[in-house]
């Protein structure tokens, strides 16, 4: 019987699960399921929590729905998953496995995630310097720690233990934790002789993560991609209603899709930076060159979506990838894998060639990187 490993990516909207075979390294089976685990933040601090538990409780149906036969003869188990943010637990009373094959959250906190705001640029500016080339971010583990030391420290008396949520899902499988984990919306390897810098650059839009032997990868991780079309339907579903007229989310973000696709082209000029970013974070969205006939739901989604794309282009710009011999981009990631419009314009921002991924990119790449280790 073939040996198969089972990649798994804990994602801030969904998680996928997939089985990969070790000798051919095919997907053999793959699933993915939202999570819907926003807790709507009511404090005033920029929160962006989510729930545990819900978490947990998508992890293990989404492992559910992979042929039992399969997953009998998995030999191995590869994660990923947010980057940054962090949750707390406790050691011994972290999960429950009390129903064998699967285990519950036990006794964490809620996951407070990379899009956190609540570590202002006053506070991030009291914190001790780093001894590292890289900043420190609102969003960041390490930045929230520090935050509830100062403001509410008698909260982690209740924990022993902080991690990324799939430390967490690592730690309740084996007692341990590795992270092998990069996360970034555009990115490539340095070359291997390329070092940082010995300080840290906050004005910098690229950053230098450590990877695979002793290298580093180039990162420009916007805080804007997917999630700025989710909010942009949020609102579109919230102004209906107090119309008097109601449509799903999902309904919502297929008319729009579909408005775009009729409109090739807009000189509407929308920058959808709404969370600023991480290098200037005062930088906030602006919509530019309104006009009576460029107000249509096409023009704005049309506008939006290259708007994404401009950002990030800016913050890594296409010459810069043709200097470092950046011969293909890979697009991957639900927004990307659902929205046609945004893969028509991420062809019309890079000259090179554009491939696209399998809906499980990040749980397929995890468990191919493990069959490599192994």
């Amino acid at each position: 019987m073939s040996a198969y490993i089972l990649g798994v990516d804990v994602g801030t909207t969904s998680v996928k699960a997939v089985l990969l075979k070790t000798g051919s390294k095919a997907v053999v089976a793959g699933h993915a399921l939202p999570t819907s685990s926003d807790i709507i933040d009511d404090s005033g601090i920029k929160a962006k929590e989510q729930h545990t538990g819900r978490i947990i409780d998508t992890l293990n149906r989404c492992i559910s729905l992979l042929p039992a036969d399969k997953l009998k003869h998995v030999s191995s188990i590869g994660l990923s998953g947010q980057m940054h943010g962090v949750l707390f637990w406790k050691a011994k009373g972290g999960c429950d496995w009390s129903k064998r094959d699967f285990f519950t959250a036990g006794d964490t906190s809620q996951l407070i995630t990379w899009q956190d705001g609540r570590c202002s640029s006053d506070f991030l500016s009291s914190l001790p310097a780093p001894d590292s080339h890289l900043s420190v971010a609102t969003g960041f583990g390490c930045a929230t720690i520090f935050w509830y030391m100062k403001h509410r420290p008698e909260f982690l008396e209740d924990f022993t233990v902080a991690g990324t949520i799939q430390d967490y899902v690592v730690s309740m499988l084996c007692g341990l934790v590795l992270n092998i984990s990069t996360s970034a919306q555009l990115t490539f390897a340095m070359p291997a002789d390329f070092k940082p810098s010995n300080s840290p650059q906050p004005a910098s839009s690229i950053s230098y993560f450590p990877y695979f032997k002793d290298s580093y990868l180039a990162v420009a991780a916007s805080l804007n991609g997917g999630n700025v079309l989710g909010t942009f339907v949020e609102m579109l579903t919230a102004w209906m209603k107090e119309l008097g007229a109601e449509l799903s989310d999902s309904c919502v973000y297929e008319k729009m899709i579909r408005s775009a696709l009729n409109q090739e082209t807009t000189d509407l000029r929308v920058s959808p930076t709404i969370l600023g970013e991480r290098h200037n974070p005062l930088c906030l969205g602006q919509v530019n060159n309104i006009s009576p006939t460029n107000l249509s739901l096409g023009h704005l989604t049309r506008a939006m979506c290259r708007g994404v794309l401009d950002n990030i282009t800016s913050m890594m710009p296409a010459e810069r990838l043709q200097q470092a011999g950046v011969s293909r981009i890979v697009g991957t990631g639900s927004a990307i894998a659902r929205n046609q419009v945004l893969r028509q314009e991420v062809e019309k921002a890079f000259p090179q060639p554009v491939v696209y991924g399998q809906n499980a990119d990040s749980a397929v790449g995890v468990a191919m990187v493990l069959c490599d280790l192994l």
